[in-house]
């Protein structure tokens, strides 16, 4: 039997921004598909519920796939791709496997042969960066920074020095509600003259997508409690 597709299938990354960040014939593909490996239930079937897919949704089939998953869940969860049912991949918010577990699906369908197929969407990431106005042509994403505060505070120092050294724009997150802290501890560390740009709710109502340096953030620190933000470190 033929073997089913893995599709990569894209989620907003703010609140009623379906029109303008998902391409319209995403809706033909799911309403396609009726078995998706998500990393939140809910949030998919929100997801597609808001999309005004034609398929009903409890006759979709969802099974998490969350960093809580074992490896050992893997092979079961991707079984029905084996008797030629195609398999949509979900994140929470964003594209799949970029900084998110769906990576663990794609990594197992290519180690069986199986098709990959993505789906252009947003990407937080790669929007930041697009409107940082650093360079798109170096860079790297550290993902979130450690929690224990020395080892922070070194990971800080290395983004920066990254910067001074090479040009290399350095992106990185961390969770909404140690957002002031982070900007507390950067502002604290880092040369005057450093670049940051700080991109806060993108595509939601309240996005704002800024560049300055160190000096001039201290001057006018934003209010960044539990929104979503990704930062960035570069030269322009």
């Amino acid at each position: 039997m033929e073997k089913g597709v893995l599709y990569l299938i894209p989620t907003v990354i703010a609140p009623n921004s379906e029109s303008k960040s998902l391409p319209p014939d995403l809706i033909n593909l799911c309403n396609s598909l009726d078995y998706y490996l998500v990393e939140n239930i809910r949030t998919a079937r929100r997801c597609l519920s808001t999309m005004n897919i034609s398929k009903p949704i409890p006759e979709i089939t969802f099974h998490e796939l969350s960093k809580k998953t074992g490896d050992d869940q893997i092979e079961s969860l991707m079984s029905p791709i084996f008797k030629g049912k195609s398999i949509g991949v979900m994140s929470e918010a964003g594209c799949p496997g970029i900084a998110d577990p769906g990576a663990r699906a794609v990594a197992y369908a290519h180690g069986n042969n199986i098709r990959v197929e993505p789906w252009v969407g947003p990407s937080s990431i790669f929007l930041a960066l697009m409107a940082s106005g650093f360079s798109g042509q170096s860079f790297a994403f550290s993902g979130y920074l450690p929690i224990d505060k020395k080892e922070k505070n070194i990971a800080i120092r290395n983004l920066e020095q990254a910067v001074f050294k090479t040009s290399q724009t350095q992106i990185f997150m961390e969770t909404p509600y140690r957002n002031n802290q982070l900007v507390e501890d950067i502002l604290r560390i880092c040369d005057p003259h450093l670049k940051m740009c700080i991109a806060k709710d993108i595509n939601g109502e309240g996005e704002m997508i800024k560049t300055d340096t160190i000096q001039n953030w201290k001057k006018s620190k934003p209010e960044l409690h539990k929104v979503p933000c990704i930062f960035l470190f570069g030269n322009n």
